[in-house]
């Protein structure tokens, strides 16, 4: 599974990269990474169960995969309209993290674990959705283009 997800990442980068790169608008496209992946590694250093390196990146990974979905969002806030295609996708992402939530309290009520770094990561990235998921069921599900509210 992990070979299939390293390999199916690195052919959506050289998708993204190579041959769909003449589709990329620089002028949209203004959000700095740096304004995320610095944060994230500061609270890395900080917030981790044992600082060695493997969990000093795990905690950056976690991090960072909640906050990761802004720059996309950033873009629909700047156009504001997406296709189709594009607000299904960001909907299964956020749903995918949403139903970590209903994991979360099985596994405390049946082992007792919470993992504090993966709860609170998960609905920061799962708060940042809201508004989206907002347009998306009253806009989107009813057969509507997504447009943001002017």
């Amino acid at each position: 599974m992990k070979v299939f997800f390293i390999s199916s990442s690195i052919y959506i980068l050289y998708l993204m990269k190579v041959r769909f790169r003449p589709t990329h608008d620089p002028s949209i496209d203004t959000f700095r990474a740096e304004y995320l992946v610095g944060p994230c590694v500061v609270l890395a250093l900080i917030f981790n169960y044992k600082f060695t390196f493997p969990e000093v990146l795990w905690s950056f990974s976690i991090f960072l995969e909640s906050v990761a979905i802004l720059p996309q969002l950033f873009m629909l806030q700047r156009t504001g309209e997406a296709e189709t295609i594009t607000t299904h996708y960001l909907a299964a992402l956020g749903a995918y993290r949403a139903l970590y939530i209903p994991n979360w309290i099985y596994r405390y009520f049946s082992e007792g674990v919470v993992d504090p770094i993966a709860v609170i990561a998960g609905l920061v990235q799962t708060a940042l959705y809201v508004d989206f998921f907002y347009v998306y069921f009253t806009k989107v599900l009813q057969g509507q283009k997504f447009e943001l509210p002017a």
